[in-house]
This record gives structure tokens, C-alpha cells and sequence, in this order.
């Protein structure tokens, strides 16, 4: 089925076209200041979807949560909420951004944390920790021996909200108190000269980002005391692919999805391993190399296959003209995107909605129309296209050019907008 894809329908109350930028808006109150993660929706996306389509939803679901933004903006809107994502950290620090631990609580064990680190001072480091080859060359000596203190505090809370609150600030203070570049998701070292000079405070990062944390919880409970009831948070660290998926949410149960789903395959697109590999090591988490392995195109198809979009099918036959391989990858990813959104699919009510943000990226050249696919993949299972609408993304983390072939002078640009693509279960 081909498409003429129609930005923005607007209905007879309607005089312009909604602005999705919030270019000055503050997106990092509440507890969206936890922590940084690659590819973040930002709250005022996932908050006006859910003000525009589920006014009075009762559960909300986010198949590929990351740190948990969407799951935030529903529980303040009095939604229970559940969060899917394959990555450990993703689910540890969602967990964290939704928790409801005591302040007062955590002020007391914040001052205790002082206390033990004054006493730590010369606490012994460790040589190596499971899952960083060569931890001398990711992390200083000093480093090494404070987040070894850090670590041993932490790991004596027995109160699990207590310790996920200060798990999720230690894994920030892991990345930044590493030999990485800290402006980059990808896990590159410094060089040579920036890093001698680099000479990190790991017990004042950590302290910095407990009270900025305890900040943004005054204001998310702040804002959960305005409802009637608490709303509820379930986070699986679970692929939405699988057949597990109908067991945590059961069929029909969901108003609405709210979600950011990858563009592409995590090894050419957004690399949450490498950008979760430190953290994750440091807590004992899974193996992040293991997650990227399971993610969307993780896996790659040996032939090229026929999806429910003419647009789609020619820009992978346009690939392939170009590169087999790099064809068949995208294939597998998009194979993989359409078998989660049948599961999705089966979840939701009928008159609930599915937001997907999503962006066109390029590959050898060709722009592919994922906008266009979610609504063919959503099509086959019973729902009606209700809306498209175009943001331009501010404020990006990426070049606004790049060489996606490595050749010297060839240069493309990068995505700069992203479609927001709504669609209504009419099953």
C-alpha cells in the first residue's frame, strides 16, 4: 500500500498546527534530572500526548522506555504506567526516576555517605572489575579507589529504594569521573593532553548529583500528592518482541502508547551498549555488549523481505542496489519493529492510541520511511492513521553534518526532525 502521507489533520476546532519544539522549555525538572541517556524523549513530547489523546487514561505503556521519561509524564497525570526496554541500566535508572522513596530518609543516609567516605580515604581498590578489560585505562588510580568507596557504601543499604536512589547517581558518576569522552554517547578515550589535565572530584560529583536528585523528588512528589491515588510504575527489563510480552501486559488492557522507539540498529545508529558498558559494569549489571546483540537489527537476516509498505520496499531495494549487506540489516531491523508492534498492537483497547516518535534516518543515501512503516505495521492489526505531526528537533546531540561513508569530503546531513505518528485501534 503506497502513501501520500498527510502532516497534521486538523479537526474544525483547530486554526494552526500544534508546536512540538519546545525549544526553551525545561526538560530536566521532576526526576527527568536523574541521569543523561542517549536519545531522550523529552517530557513535554511525551506529556502533551498524552494531554491531547488519553485525558483519562488509566494505564499507559512505553515498549522501549530508556531511562522512563513517558512513565514519568503519566504517573503525574495520575496513570499507571508500564515501561519495557531490553537494556538493564535503562530499567534500573526508569526504576529509580519512579520510585517514591522517604527525603527525609535519604537526607540521613546522604549525610551518612559523608561520614563513611571521611573514613574511606584509604580504602583498598580493586584490579578489575567484570566486564572493563583493562580498568587503568578507562579510569585513573584516584578514581578507581573512590568509586570503589562509593560502591561499598551503597551495596550495605539494604532499603531497595534507598539504594537504587543512589545507584542511579553513582552510574552518572561513573561515566564522568571516566577516561571518556563525556560529551559523546560512544565510549572513546580522551586524548593524551586532555587527559592529564583531567583530574576528576568523584565524592563531589556524587554529592552534586544526590541533592540535584533529591531536588527533582521534592517535585515529582510534590506533584503525585495532587491526585487522588498513587499511580503505579512496572518496569521489565524484557525484549518487545518476545512472546513474554502478552504475560506483563495483558491483551486490550492498555489507553494508550507512548513511545520513542530505536531508528535503526543499535550498532549504526544510537550505541547504548557502549554508552552503558562502564555504569553497568561498576553496578553488576548484565552485559551490555549481550543487550545490543538482542536489540532491534542485533541480529541480522541472510535475504531481504516484503513489508506492507510500498515506500519501505522500494527504499530497501534502493539500498541493496548499493550494499546487500547493509540491505539486509535494515531489513532485520525493520522485520524485528514490525513483530514488536503486533504485540503492542494486541495490548491496546479499542478507541486507545499508539504515539510512536520516530525518525527518517538515511542509509547509503536513502531516506527510510519509517513513519510510514509504523503506520502499515499498525494498519494490519485493526487501527486507522489519526495523525502525523513534524518536530524539529533543538538542541541535538550530533553534528549537523556527517560522513556516513568515511570518504574524505562526502558529507550528508543528519536528522534534524522527527515525525510523531498517532494511530487509533479501531479493532
Amino acid at each position: 500500500m503506497a502513501y501520500s502521507l498527510k502532516l497534521w489533520e486538523p479537526d474544525a476546532t483547530e486554526r494552526e498546527p500544534p508546536d512540538w519544539t519546545f525549544a526553551t522549555a525545561a526538560t530536566r525538572d521532576l526526576t527527568h534530572c536523574y541521569h543523561d541517556y542517549p536519545a531522550r524523549m523529552i517530557p513535554q513530547v511525551a506529556g502533551k500526548l498524552l494531554d491531547l489523546y488519553a485525558p483519562n487514561a488509566k494505564l499507559m505503556l512505553d515498549p522501549y522506555c530508556g531511562s522512563g521519561t513517558s512513565l514519568v509524564e503519566g504517573m503525574i497525570r495520575g496513570i499507571n504506567v508500564v515501561g519495557i526496554d531490553l537494556n538493564p541500566l535503562a530499567c534500573l535508572i526508569a526504576r529509580a526516576k519512579t520510585s517514591t522513596p522517604d527525603p527525609s530518609e535519604l537526607k540521613s543516609r546522604i549525610a551518612e555517605m559523608e561520614k563513611f567516605i571521611l573514613r574511606s580515604e584509604s580504602m583498598s581498590a580493586p584490579q578489575r572489575i567484570s566486564g572493563i578489560s583493562r580498568l587503568d585505562f578507562w579510569f585513573k588510580p584516584h578514581v578507581i579507589e573512590k568509586l570503589s568507596a562509593l560502591k561499598c557504601f551503597i551495596d550495605e543499604r539494604t532499603d531497595g529504594l534507598i539504594r537504587l536512589f543512589f545507584q542511579v547517581a553513582f552510574s552518572e558518576t561513573v561515566r564522568e569521573s571516566s577516561n571518556t569522552r563525556n560529551e559523546e554517547f560512544k565510549l572513546y578515550r580522551y586524548e593524551t593532553e586532555r587527559l592529564e589535565r583531567f583530574e576528576p572530584d568523584v565524592f563531589g560529583m556524587m554529592a552534586t548529583k544526590l541533592q540535584r536528585n533529591l531536588a527533582g523528588l521534592h517535585g515529582f512528589l510534590a506533584r503525585l500528592r495532587g491526585l487522588e491515588a498513587v499511580p503505579r510504575a512496572s518496569i521489565y527489563e524484557l525484549d518487545s518482541t518476545s512472546n513474554i510480552f502478552g504475560d506483563v501486559v495483558p491483551q486490550e488492557s492498555v489507553d494508550i502508547v507512548v513511545t520513542s522507539p530505536p531508528y535503526g540498529d543499535s550498532h549504526t545508529t544510537v550505541a547504548y551498549g557502549q554508552y552503558s558498558r562502564l555504569s553497568s559494569a561498576w553496578l553488576e549489571l548484565p552485559s551490555p555488549e549481550k543487550t545490543d546483540r538482542k536489540l532491534m537489527g542485533g541480529s541480522t537476516r541472510k535475504s531481504v523481505a516484503i513489508f506492507p509498505s510500498i515506500e519501505l520496499n522500494q527504499a530497501i531495494e534502493s539500498i541493496r542496489h548499493k550494499d546487500e549487506k547493509r540491505a539486509y540489516e535494515v531489513t532485520s531491523f525493520y522485520s524485528h519493529l514490525q513483530a514488536s508492534i503486533a504485540h503492542v498492537s494486541r495490548s491496546v483497547k479499542c478507541g486507545g492510541h499508539a504515539c510512536y516518535v520516530v525518525g527518517n534516518r538515511k542509509v547509503k543515501g536513502i531516506t527510510l520511511p519509517t513513519d510510514v512503516a509504523i503506520r502499515c505495521f499498525f494498519e494490519q492489526h485493526g487501527f486507522a492513521h489519526a495523525n502525523t505531526f513534524q518536530r524539529w528537533i533543538p538542541n541535538k546531540r550530533m553534528p549537523l553534518r556527517n560522513s556516513p561513508t568515511n570518504a574524505a569530503g562526502v558529507v550528508e546531513k543528519t536528522m534534524t526532525d522527527e515525525e510523531i505518528v498517532v494511530m487509533r485501534c479501531e479493532k
